[in-house]
């Protein structure tokens, strides 16, 4: 497939920067990251209307009224090779970039990054400010996933291919990465490093002592995540604006 190719199958979703596995596993297209380098090499920088500069082959995306995407006005861009499904609505200013993917009824919100190949689900929340990191290099390297129906506070940070499981909650302010750790105050556990968030798990920020001695002395203390419930009908009726926002 030429690099042409994978950017079109990228914008309608034929193909995607990463795949789940019948074990619910999700694991880097190789083929696909390879393909999008590529076009990077085989362009050359333009200028296009509004000032800026990027490669000639990557230029934003046009969308139409009856692909049922509402991007609203005030500096918003989705990059060629991303793919946005129907009923996705864009507010000013978000950004996302070249392989992601966004399926059908999902909000990105204001000031929120979808970085290079991240896949979002189906009606998911990505409140005021999210950054949901990319990866192009390693080519190997798994993508962030955010599952169906989960929410996303405003100011989360989710990187290094961290999966969020479908229906989980983000308090705002969450940061999520290979080398913070999560813990599950439910089951009274720590999750394995590389371990996705459990579905409909609620994580709110937390903080751990220090490991050095030194630091402990100063009380210093460190990032961590806590699942402090599991979604229920009280936390699920609070999430009910959601549908008055589309």
């Amino acid at each position: 497939m030429s690099w042409l190719e994978l950017l079109n199958n990228l914008e309608t979703g034929a193909v995607r920067a990463a795949t789940q596995d019948e074990n619910g596993q999700w694991h880097a297209n190789v083929e696909v990251k390879q393909g999008i380098l590529e076009a990077f090499k085989n362009g050359t920088n333009m200028e296009f209307p509004g000032g800026f500069v990027d490669k000639h082959n990557l230029a934003p995306q046009c969308f139409e009224a009856t692909a049922g995407v509402r991007m609203v006005p005030g500096g918003s861009s989705v990059r060629r090779g991303a793919h946005v499904a129907k009923g996705t609505i864009i507010m000013p200013p978000a950004y996302v970039n070249i392989g992601a993917f966004i399926d059908e009824g999902t909000m990105v919100d204001s000031h929120a990054l979808v970085g290079s190949c991240a896949q979002v689900g189906k009606n998911v929340h990505l409140s005021a400010a999210v950054q949901l990191g990319g990866v192009l290099e390693p080519i190997g390297a798994s993508p962030v996933v955010i599952e169906d129906d989960a929410f996303i506070g405003a100011g989360c940070v989710i990187v290094e291919g961290v999966v969020v499981k479908k229906g989980a909650v983000l308090a705002p302010g969450v940061r999520l990465s290979a080398t913070i750790p999560v813990y599950d105050c439910v089951n009274e556990r720590q999750l394995d490093k590389g371990e996705a968030i459990p579905e409909y798990a609620i994580v709110i920020p937390g903080s751990r002592p220090a490991s050095n001695d030194w630091a402990r002395t100063q009380g210093l203390s460190m990032s961590c995540a806590l699942i402090v419930k599991y979604r229920d009908e009280q936390s699920d009726a609070s999430l009910l604006l959601e549908e008055v926002l589309r």
